[in-house]
C-alpha cells in the first residue's frame, strides 16, 4: 500500500517542477511569514496534508475502506498554486525596481515551463453541444442504446470520460482507472497501433461487450466479419461494430 501511495504521488507530480516550487515556497513561508493565520493556511495545513498522505496507518485504513485508485484525490487538498502564488507575491513585494520586474517575469516563466497545457490532452475537446461532450459520443450512444436495459460497449480511450457523462445506460468494461493504471488487458489491446482482432475479440467478449467502437482509420489485423463483428453504424470519425456472438436481449416494452 505504501508503494501505491508513492506511485500515485509521483504521477500527481507530473514533471515534478511545480511540486519543487511548492516545497520551496513552503520553506520560505515557514521562515519568513510572521502572520499566525497565514502560517496556518499556507504552511501548517499543507504540511499536515502531506504528513497524512504519507502516513502508513492512514494509507492502510483509507485503502482498506475505499478503492486505491481514488487515493490520489487527497493530493487535491494541497493548495499548490495558492502557496506558490502567495510566496512569489511576498518575495516580489519585498523587492523594488528592475529586480522586482525580473523576478516577476522569471516566476511566470518557471510556472509555464513546469507543466503543460491541460487542454492539450486528447481527453479534452472543444464543446460541440449543450452536453459539452464530442458529437461522436452523442451520436454513438444514441445509436446503441436499448430501451429498458443497459448495454456494454468498449470505446477508444479518448471517449471514456464523455460516455459516462452523457449516458447512464451505456456501460464500459473499463474507465478512468485503466488510463491511470495502464494494466487492463482490453484497454491495452484497444490502444495498440495495429489492432489485432485475434487478441481484441476474445477480450471484448470476455467483458460481455455488445458493441465495439473503433476509429474509422484504425489499422486492423484481420477481417471483422470473420470474427462475427458486423458494422452497426458509423459517425464521421468512428465505426460501430455489433458483436453478433454476444447475446443482446431486448426487453418487451409492450407489457406482454
Amino acid at each position: 500500500m505504501w508503494e501505491n501511495a508513492i506511485l500515485i504521488f509521483q504521477k500527481y507530480m507530473g514533471t515534478g517542477l511545480l511540486v519543487i516550487w511548492f516545497l520551496v515556497a513552503l520553506v520560505y513561508l515557514f521562515l519568513c511569514e510572521k502572520d499566525k493565520v497565514k502560517r496556518v493556511l499556507f504552511v501548517y495545513a499543507p504540511v499536515m496534508v502531506l504528513l497524512l498522505y504519507f502516513n502508513p496507518l492512514f494509507i492502510r485504513i483509507f485503502m482498506g475502506m475505499t478503492e486505491s485508485e481514488i487515493y490520489f484525490r487527497i493530493c487535491w487538498l494541497l493548495p499548490v498554486t495558492v502557496v506558490i502564488a502567495y510566496a512569489a507575491v511576498q518575495v516580489w513585494g519585498s523587492m523594488k525596481g528592475r529586480g522586482a520586474l525580473c523576478f516577476g517575469a522569471a516566476s511566470i516563466l518557471l510556472v509555464v515551463v513546469s507543466g503543460k497545457l491541460v487542454y492539450s490532452s486528447p481527453l479534452y475537446s472543444r464543446a460541440e453541444n449543450l452536453y459539452h461532450v464530442p458529437a461522436d459520443v452523442v451520436e454513438i450512444c444514441d445509436a446503441i442504446q436499448v430501451p429498458g436495459r443497459e448495454v456494454m460497449a468498449v470505446f477508444p480511450y479518448e471517449m471514456l470520460l464523455y460516455v459516462r457523462q452523457y449516458s447512464p445506460v451505456v456501460c464500459m468494461p473499463y474507465g478512468r482507472e485503466a488510463i491511470m493504471e495502464g494494466d487492463h488487458a482490453l484497454y491495452l489491446a484497444m490502444g495498440r497501433a495495429v489492432l489485432d482482432l485475434e487478441e481484441l475479440v476474445p477480450l471484448s467478449r470476455e467483458a460481455g461487450c455488445h458493441y465495439v467502437i473503433l476509429r474509422a482509420d484504425a489499422d486492423l489485423e484481420g477481417k471483422t466479419e470473420d470474427y462475427g463483428w458486423m458494422v452497426y453504424g458509423s459517425t464521421k470519425g468512428y465505426v460501430i461494430y455489433r458483436d453478433t456472438q454476444v447475446e443482446l436481449v431486448i426487453p418487451d416494452m409492450g407489457g406482454n
